[in-house]
């Protein structure tokens, strides 16, 4: 696969071939699918807590009576209907994450970035780079350039300048290769890579 290599400025700066075992790949909605869910799984906190009834400060003494009183039969102030008390079936401190093996994982990002490729919304670029970090001049060039809410993934390292123009834009995401994953490619609207991360995508991919 070939794909025109643009610049900040939008001037064509020659050509790419891009691997077809990486961009390629046909759709596979069930792969995409179970690398969103391990991914969010695997950064909830899962610190979620509510007491039980053993935690609960209280009396387990009967409140009144059995029988005899005109009112609903309890045992003691700790019931989880009653103000304070404990929480039926409540929430405990656990690991939400799940196990997803390396196969499937690469495989998902390659599938990530394939259907990228084939909605035409994969660009190359030369180089992200500002001679400035001026948010007002990467604004006016993404702009121009016609990306929508983009996802910029560089090499080993993100340009100091670049980095710092686009923390002040909401819809601008920045990445290293190494940190490109399945849900962030997906949720994007335009997947900009930079010729240093198709090589390292493809070095770490093939």
């Amino acid at each position: 696969m070939k794909l025109q290599v643009t610049s900040l400025d939008n001037q064509q700066q020659g050509s790419i071939e891009l691997a077809d075992e990486v961009f390629g790949l046909p759709a596979r909605p069930d792969i995409l699918q179970r690398a969103v869910v391990w991914q969010l799984a695997k950064r909830r906190q899962g610190t979620h807590k509510t007491k039980s009834i053993g935690e609960v400060h209280g009396t387990t003494k009967k409140m009144y009576r059995q029988k005899g009183t005109g009112r609903a039969r309890h045992g003691h102030r700790k019931a989880n209907l009653f103000r304070g008390g404990y929480k039926a079936h409540g929430p405990v401190v656990r690991s939400h994450e799940l196990d997803l093996p390396k196969k499937v994982r690469k495989l998902a990002l390659k599938t990530a970035l394939s259907a990228k490729a084939a909605d035409g919304r994969l660009v190359v670029l030369e180089a992200a780079t500002l001679g400035e970090a001026k948010t007002r001049e990467l604004r006016r060039r993404v702009d121009a350039l016609g990306w929508q809410a983009p996802l910029v993934i560089d090499g080993k390292e993100i340009d100091q300048n670049f980095g710092r123009a686009a923390r002040n834009l909401p819809d601008v995401d920045v990445l290293v290769a190494d940190g490109a994953n399945v849900y962030d490619i997906l949720r994007c609207g335009t997947l900009v890579l930079t010729r240093k991360a198709v090589q390292e995508l493809e070095a770490r991919l093939k």
